[in-house]
């Protein structure tokens, strides 16, 4: 954000608002792919109960921590490409 400490302008807060959006999108997404793939073959399949309990288990316990990871990188990646690499540079070649 350009404004240290001060108020946010409309254009850094929608674009907060929409890095946050895409956080929890892509997030989603991917904790279903890794809850469909783990588990995903316990569903479908007739395997024996311990093996599609412990497959079904292990998907409920990657697919929230997958959404977690995702939402936390690409949160941190967004505040960290914010932050200007020499503060008070007005053009790269300065």
């Amino acid at each position: 954000m350009t404004s240290h400490g001060g108020r946010r302008t409309q254009a850094e807060r929608d674009a907060i608002t929409v890095e946050i959006g895409y956080a929890l999108c892509s997030a989603a997404f991917a904790a279903a792919v890794v809850f469909g793939a783990v588990a995903g073959p316990a569903l479908l399949f007739g395997l024996p109960d311990t093996v599609e309990l412990l497959l079904v288990r292990a998907g409920l316990v990657l697919a929230p921590l997958l959404f977690a990871a995702r939402v936390a990188s690409v949160l941190l990646r967004f505040r960290a490409a914010d932050q200007p690499s020499q503060p008070g540079r007005t053009s790269p070649d300065s």
